[in-house]
């Protein structure tokens, strides 16, 4: 497991502040393709930290692929920038991905981050390596508790995204809703590094994110018009509602919906 320190982090990190995560939603390249509805509720979102640079990554690049194609998990990978200095630059990573998780460190009260590492619904850490764990995590989820208790609806039609939530029983404060764009299948040759000479194939990676809303606790309806979407240039883009902790941390995610593009 690849880990950075304080000192590390100085050197080789930028930190910009964050307050958005991500809620899977793949999207047409272009309006017109025929309506399509979003229909499962799923259990968890599972964020991975990843790097084409860290050699513990691949076997937990692999277990998001699976997460991928399960009903019940909306599966995001954020690559990101510290380890670029070891002789391969992150075809993949950003530096908005890399402070995402130094907002999450901040957050679990941490003073270092490391890959592969991942984010459960926005409340639980752990080595994004160990399959085991995260499986049993997402087993013991209980949605009325630390899962994912809002109904979320997405659709495209007509020209436009249309994200639509239920109410929530409970007052909420600072919850938003972000926007994430990613790309479902990218392959990678590594040239240089530690990886030099071996071919990945990354799902769902992040290639940016912004919040579109505030979110008050009620039922809500909000269109974005897919052109705004389609010229980001990525396959595909997710959403989320996620509070926000003090000094805009990342906090529990709330609700989520995934949506398949059309074939």
């Amino acid at each position: 497991m690849g880990r950075k320190t304080d000192r590390d982090e100085a050197l080789h990190l930028t930190c910009l502040s964050l307050t958005a995560a991500a809620f899977l939603v793949s999207l047409p390249a272009a309006a017109g393709a025929g309506a399509k509805e979003s229909h499962t509720r799923p259990r968890a979102v599972v964020e991975l930290f990843t790097s084409q640079g860290c050699t513990s990554c691949p076997p937990a690049d692999e277990m998001l692929r699976e997460m991928a194609e399960r009903d019940d998990v909306v599966a995001l990978a954020y690559h990101v920038t510290y380890w670029d200095y070891l002789g391969w630059r992150d075809t993949l990573a950003t530096v908005d991905n890399t402070a995402r998780q130094q907002d999450y460190s901040r957050a679990f009260g941490e003073r270092s981050v490391y890959t592969p590492q991942a984010i459960i619904n926005g409340r639980q850490q752990m080595n994004g390596a160990k399959r085991n764990h995260i499986e049993a995590s997402i087993s013991q989820l209980d949605n009325a508790q630390d899962g994912l208790s809002v109904p979320v609806r997405l659709s495209y039609d007509d020209g436009a995204l249309t994200i639509q939530t239920e109410a929530y029983p409970h007052p909420v404060d600072q919850v938003q809703i972000v926007l994430v764009y990613f790309n479902p299948t990218t392959r990678v040759e590594i040239t240089r590094g530690r990886d030099n000479g071996r071919q990945f194939t990354y799902v769902n990676s992040v290639s940016r994110f912004h919040t579109v809303g505030m979110w008050s606790g009620e039922r809500t309806r909000l269109e974005i018009p897919l052109s705004e979407i389609t010229r980001k240039g990525a396959g595909g883009c997710a959403v989320l509602l996620q509070e926000m902790r003090e000094g805009g941390l990342p906090g529990a995610i709330l609700g989520a919906a995934i949506l398949e593009p059309p074939r």
